[in-house]
């Protein structure tokens, strides 16, 4: 007996949750939990069925594609752990809120390993018995830098990447190795106060509000499609600097919440945003 996920998205249609449930129902596969959401101004379907039974995908998905209408997308994914390989800079809290997570099981991931252009992080992370790799970009162009890098995440085959903090932009050959599975937390509600210094943009702009956004990353800095966002209220007292102190709590927890999501496969990409199932 195995546990799996079905993730269907596909034009909409008439009684497409009971094709889909009949097939499952036909397969001998008990349902566990099913949500379903309609875009209708696009006129798109999603569904996250959880199954429970005796597994022939290729037979399965060969009946799906039967009954669903044309474009349809779906795939059938195991409950395995997703492995996770993180990167870091120099800043502890995004890193130590998810090892923690990991530790007491509030996060089900496997830590492969964690990344970082410095090594002050790596005495925090072996205490959590997890790989340390210190790839150092001084001294080197980005292109060499990034192909040590990626040397050092692919030998684990990530399914996704996490960046904690990780304060280098990517390049589109990085980001093509993993796409839809780079996962980032950027310091502000975005799409406001994009790119560089953004506790810095908000004082100046005298915010009443401060946030953080975990997203997917794309080639465009700061705008791949927004898994969570949450925001906590400051006023004029607020200098950067205390902004920023203050703001680290919703950055953690925003990204923990997005990985969550991620790896329990409840997010689906849809053009230049995400649903959530």
């Amino acid at each position: 007996m195995e546990k799996k996920t079905l993730l269907t998205e596909c034009p909409d249609n008439m009684g497409l949750i009971s094709k889909i449930t009949n097939i499952c129902h036909k397969h001998q596969l008990n349902i566990i939990n099913n949500k379903e959401y309609v875009d209708n101004a696009k006129n798109h379907f999603f569904m996250r069925t959880e199954l429970e039974g005796y597994f022939n995908d290729e037979t399965l998905l060969a009946d799906l594609d039967r009954a669903l209408p044309t474009g349809s997308k779906r795939r059938i994914i195991s409950s395995e752990r997703k492995k996770v390989v993180i990167m870091v800079t120099k800043e502890a809290h995004c890193l130590g809120d998810i090892l923690v997570k990991t530790f007491d099981g509030s996060l089900d991931i496997e830590i492969a390993a964690v990344v970082g252009n410095y090594d002050k992080l790596q005495n925090l992370t072996e205490k959590f018995d997890v790989p340390f790799h210190h790839v150092s970009h001084e001294g080197l162009t980005r292109e060499q830098h990034e192909t040590q890098l990626l040397a050092a995440v692919q030998q684990y085959s990530p399914n996704y990447v996490v960046l904690a903090k990780y304060m280098r932009i990517l390049t589109p050959n990085f980001v093509a190795q993993f796409p839809h599975k780079i996962i980032n937390i950027h310091h502000s509600f975005l799409p406001a106060f994009i790119g560089a210094k953004p506790y810095q943009q908000a004082f100046d702009r005298g915010v009443k509000i401060i946030g953080a956004t975990a997203h997917f990353v794309t080639n465009d800095l700061d705008e791949g499609q927004i898994i969570t966002q949450n925001v906590i209220p400051v006023d004029h007292t607020f200098s950067a600097e205390e902004m920023a102190k203050s703001g680290r709590d919703v950055e953690k927890s925003v990204l923990s919440k997005a990985l969550g999501l991620v790896v329990d496969d409840r997010v689906f990409v849809h053009g230049n945003r995400t649903v959530i199932l």
